[in-house]
């Protein structure tokens, strides 16, 4: 009995820590996208990331479209709008979930930089996989940020998933949750 009772104890101990592990992704790529998203604004980082978007098969089309400062602003948008749908998605599941995919795809196609940016790999070291400071070792975070977004997504599906396997049943109520974990 004991040892049930313990079990117990350590699922819920480890639900709590998973909870806590999400919202730190969360609101960590909250502050990334919210300031991120808020220098897109002004022309430091318009002149900034130029050479990344201009090269990027992805991208470039918005300097054709809108020039440097458009695009910037455009892409700024963007950024700001999956800050909203992550902080959001505190409240939201769906909203948590849309906000991962948005972010994903924010890394991912960084990450594409690598690829079309000059400068990346670091001829006097030998070329590639040698990066150099700027841009390339800049744009190898992305990886982890990625993978952030990614954890984040899975930790938003499992709760989108209980949200519809229990869609018209009753909520527990926290204080009889709480103490059948009292063992």
């Amino acid at each position: 009995m004991k040892a049930a009772a313990r079990t117990r104890s350590i699922a819920a101990d480890l639900e709590h820590l998973d909870s806590l592990a999400a919202n730190a992704l969360r609101w960590s790529l909250v502050l990334i996208f919210l300031w991120f998203g808020g220098m897109k604004f002004t022309s430091y980082e318009a002149q900034g990331i130029a050479p990344f978007t201009s090269a990027s098969p992805f991208l470039g089309w918005l300097h054709a479209q809108l020039g440097v400062h458009g695009s910037s602003v455009a892409i700024g948008i963007l950024e700001l709008t999956t800050c909203l749908a992550l902080a959001a998605g505190a409240l939201s599941p769906t909203l948590s979930l849309l906000g991962s995919l948005m972010s994903m795809t924010t890394f991912g196609l960084t990450l594409t930089f690598m690829l079309t940016t000059a400068g990346v790999a670091e001829p006097s070291a030998g070329g590639f996989p040698a990066l150099s400071a700027m841009p390339g070792q800049f744009l190898l975070k992305d990886v982890v940020l990625l993978a952030a977004s990614f954890a984040l997504l899975v930790h938003s599906l499992r709760m989108v998933m209980e949200d519809a396997s229990t869609f018209g049943r009753p909520k527990r109520e926290p204080m009889r949750a709480a103490s059948s974990r009292v063992g």
